[in-house]
């Protein structure tokens, strides 16, 4: 099983990847881990997590 992020909406989200691409789904299947250098902030209106690099 992949990374995944519970948002403080309650929501979780698993991190996906196609190609070079890195984006967050509801969907599980298929999930993958989370790159190193990178964490996991949140956009404030809406709650979607997104990976940024430290």
């Amino acid at each position: 099983m992949g990374f995944s992020h519970e948002n403080s909406k309650g929501v979780t989200y698993h991190l996906h990847k196609r190609g070079h691409l890195y984006f967050f789904s509801k969907n599980p299947e298929d999930s993958v881990e989370k790159p190193p250098g990178y964490t996991v902030v949140e956009n404030k209106k809406t709650g979607l997590p997104m990976l940024k690099k430290e």
